[in-house]
């Protein structure tokens, strides 16, 4: 019961199955308490900022935010605006963090640990451009020692690293 007494709220701004449900039940299984934030029936349709919504939440106690949001960057804004802890499940086509850590923890366990990607070669393939899990698998495989190419159409590779921050 490593958060019991805990809540997460979960504040997602796109539509997602698999990241929202797989936090929620993590959530649980770890005891925590849990609140499923629902931008379309919100006080954001009336007109509510975004900051006064993670204001509001933030007096709830709540003790962290597992945020998904169109615009690149919204998971670290809310941490000026809040004293919880801000899990990034996608942002724009900037990150999906958590993602790349779920696909580097089953290379690692293919393979044995993550010193074992140390010199491999994973490719990753398609629109890499506009995928967030992509540029966040780069930065996460990188790191772990990987060599990462890129394959796809010309116009869907960024062509310089100021292009794809990461």
């Amino acid at each position: 019961p490593a958060l019991r007494g805990k809540t997460v709220v979960s504040v997602f701004f796109e539509d997602s199955t698999r990241t929202r449900l797989s936090f929620e039940t993590a959530a649980k299984r770890l005891s925590a308490d849990t609140m499923t934030f629902s931008a379309s029936t919100s006080s954001l349709n009336k007109g509510e900022s975004l900051r006064d919504t993670i204001e509001t939440l933030s007096a709830m106690r709540v003790d962290a935010f597992v945020v998904r949001h169109k615009s690149s960057g919204v998971p670290l804004q809310i941490t000026e605006w809040t004293d919880a802890c801000v899990i990034n499940a996608g942002d724009g086509w900037h990150q999906h963090p958590t993602q790349a850590l779920t696909d580097a923890y089953t290379m690692t366990r293919e393979f044995g640990t993550p010193q074992t990607l140390k010199g491999k070669t994973v490719a990753i393939v398609g629109d890499i451009l506009h995928s967030r899990v992509a540029r966040s698998n780069v930065s996460v495989l990188t790191k772990l020692g990987a060599k990462v190419v890129l394959v796809g159409p010309n116009t869907l590779i960024p062509l310089h690293a100021t292009e794809w921050p990461v």
